[in-house]
């Protein structure tokens, strides 16, 4: 049944020779083809503006009042691209290791293979687009290093590269609209797909606003809805973003692929209450300046979360910089997963340094006063600089490059990251399950694809950082286009189905049941009690470490939240009207049955790769522990009924590729 499609030949010539043979649509016939395009970040704009500027008929929705707003805005640090400007070494074939690898071989070669190649477009394209590059004093695109690789490809903007991409995308999504080849639907939430005759047909949306429900036929339609990270009601994630259009799509037949592979991101702004609806990241590109390191002694470090130690005051040889220590050859810049677990290693011994002491120090001062206060030294010929000079002149050069993410780190903390070390500790970022999808990024449902985040197809079970811009853009505006033709080449002469039909009319009353059902419940529990419950079942037991014991108790606990919600959920207002509380609780209520199947995949995925770590299969230094033999697949799970599914495997084949164990020392 998993047919993934991939071209034949040397992986170098496939997606050439792929281009070179797709099935073409010609220009005519583009104009007679309708296009449903769920979401609009990154993916999501591109694909529309690209696909509109082809010739299609496309209508764009999102939930928020506009693309500008999509989750994609959050992505701070940078996009990788193997443009080798540095002349470091770096090539197509590195980028595409670096990510193998990095994923813990669990990605499609082919996949990623394509996703390097068309990196270095995607700075062209986006460059053309507008978008503001950082650039080195003779003009040249600047780049910097992110974790995971030992060369500079990550090209970037301050400390806001998704924003300026995404403003980059929006931009040629806006002038699609305004030459009417792209129909934009703002606050509106897709709550169901619309299958005919065993192909995906169009999709019934909800207006926000007025609370109506709308039938949208398409010939093809695109998820480019995002991650469910929120799954753990604290992430880094958009309180909006959410798992609905893509849960959706996998009951009305879509298989889901690696839910249990969560990133957890070593660089967030750490917990600090009961009180908070989401966690603020800071961006990975400041581990390229900044130093991770605990305190040496406890006491040390209970004296600090005292407060009566102040952690400027303790001398060099008194701090662990325990990921340089741990991790030679990577130093700081190892992959996320690898640094959040060396995080948690140190806070659970006891060492970690904020008041709940889950936190660990993320300092810049070594480097701002030695790297870059004595490169600027230089440069004005001050032969002896003071220290205080060291400290200033460092100072500007960290503003230039990071700012803002010290600014917003302020802000939020009242800390100044200038003076002091940022304190940092792991949490939910990105997901790398999604909808599983072929070489074409089509999933099971013909004529149903998936692009971005919302499918699983390149970053295995880690997700490297400055990825995940790359595979936005790479799916919208250079995969799409061709792989999108495969199909509706064939669909040419498929006449626009009537939304009267009475696959529409059955799919929009089951919409409408469920609304109205949420709001007959009218019982006594708001919907973020059971998110919350939810989310701390998902994070002790199926987050940063897992084990056969906690996913048991999870799975149990997870179906008597489910059980309970439909009894004692109270969701006030009505359906015909602006109405947030029941946008959430049908959010939630799909997020109850995800948790339950990402434990049911973490449970039956015995081994530990990228960021599922299972307790107990890991090596003698605390790393995880590859079981290659029984588990070099993709896990596509099939949706029978509520807390049922059939489990579905995709054999992972390295032709390119030598697997070893991952190794960052």
């Amino acid at each position: 049944m998993l047919d993934s499609k991939i071209p034949q030949g040397p992986i170098e010539s496939k997606w050439t020779k792929y281009k070179s043979t797709v099935p073409l649509v010609n220009p005519a016939n583009k104009r007679s083809l309708e296009i449903i395009v769920v979401g609009t970040g990154l993916a999501g704009a591109s694909a529309a503006a690209t696909l509109a500027e082809l010739g299609y008929k496309v209508k764009a929705f999102c939930f928020q009042d506009s693309p500008r707003r999509a989750h994609s805005i959050a992505a701070q640090g940078g996009i990788n691209a193997a443009k080798n400007y540095q002349n470091d070494g770096d090539s197509v074939y590195r980028l595409f290791y670096d990510t193998i690898k990095g994923g813990d071989y669990r990605a499609r070669e082919a996949n990623v293979h394509r996703l390097a190649e068309v990196s270095g477009n995607i700075i062209d394209q986006s460059v053309a687009s507008g978008v503001p590059f950082a650039r080195e004093y003779g003009g040249l695109l600047s780049n910097r290093s992110f974790g995971g690789t030992q060369v500079q490809r990550t090209f970037y903007a301050a400390g806001q590269t998704g924003q300026q991409l995404l403003l980059g995308a929006y931009s040629g999504l806006q002038r699609q609209v305004g030459l009417g080849n792209v129909r934009l639907y703002s606050r509106h939430e897709m709550l169901d797909v619309v299958n005919i005759d065993g192909k995906c047909r169009g999709i019934i949306a909800r207006d926000l606003v007025s609370g109506k429900l709308e039938r949208h036929f398409g010939h093809a339609v695109l998820l480019c809805t995002g991650g469910y990270g929120n799954v753990f009601f604290l992430s880094t994630n958009a309180m909006g973003s959410n798992v609905t259009a893509a849960w959706k799509a996998h009951k009305k037949g879509a298989f889901f692929g690696n839910p249990c592979y969560t990133q957890i991101h070593p660089t967030c702004i750490p917990v600090s209450g009961d009180h908070q609806s989401k966690l603020t990241l800071m961006s990975e590109s400041l581990r390229n300046d900044g130093r991770i390191w605990v305190p040496k002694r406890k006491e040390d470090a209970a004296a600090i979360r005292e407060g009566k130690l102040n952690p400027n005051d303790l001398k060099e040889e008194d701090r662990d910089y325990y990921l340089e220590r741990r991790y030679p050859a990577f130093g700081n810049l190892v992959p996320r997963d690898v640094a959040s677990r060396a995080a948690k290693e140190r806070c659970d011994a006891g060492f970690g340094v904020n008041k709940t002491g889950e936190a660990v120090y993320l300092d810049f001062a070594f480097n701002m006063k030695y790297k870059y206060g004595k490169q600027v030294a230089t440069l004005k010929h001050i032969t002896d600089p003071t220290e205080e000079q060291l400290t200033a002149f460092g100072h500007e050069v960290i503003k230039e490059k990071y700012g803002n993410l010290f600014d917003m780190y302020k802000q939020i903390t009242g800390v100044d990251p200038y003076k002091n070390p940022m304190m940092i500790y792991p949490a939910v970022h990105y997901t790398m399950g999604g909808l599983w999808v072929d070489y074409n990024l089509m999933t099971t449902v013909p004529g149903l694809y998936a692009l971005g985040e919302a499918n699983f197809s390149d970053h295995g079970a880690n997700r490297l950082g400055a990825s995940a811009l790359m595979q936005g853009l790479a799916d919208g505006y250079f995969v799409i286009p061709y792989t999108i033709g495969a199909y509706l080449a064939n669909e040419i002469s498929v006449k626009p189905i009537s939304t009267d039909h009475e696959a529409f009319v059955k799919a929009e009353n089951e919409v409408s049941d469920r609304l109205n059902k949420l709001l007959a419940i009218k019982g006594t529990k708001p919907v973020d009690y059971f998110h919350k419950r939810l989310g701390k079942i998902m994070w002790d037991k199926c987050g940063m470490a897992r084990n056969v014991e906690g996913l048991t108790w999870a799975i149990s606990e997870i179906q008597k939240i489910r059980e309970e919600f439909w009894k004692d959920v109270r969701v006030p207002g009505d359906a015909n009207e602006f109405n947030p509380e029941l946008e959430k609780a049908g959010r939630v209520a799909d997020f109850i049955e995800l948790g339950e199947l990402m434990c049911k995949d973490a449970l039956e995925r015995n081994e530990s790769c990228g960021g599922h770590f299972r307790e107990d299969y890991q090596t003698e230094e605390g790393e995880a522990l590859r079981d290659d033999e029984n588990f070099k697949h993709v896990a596509a799970w099939q949706f029978n009924e509520v807390g049922n599914w059939t489990l579905n495997k995709e054999d992972l084949v390295y032709e390119n590729i030598k697997i070893a164990q991952r190794s960052y020392k």
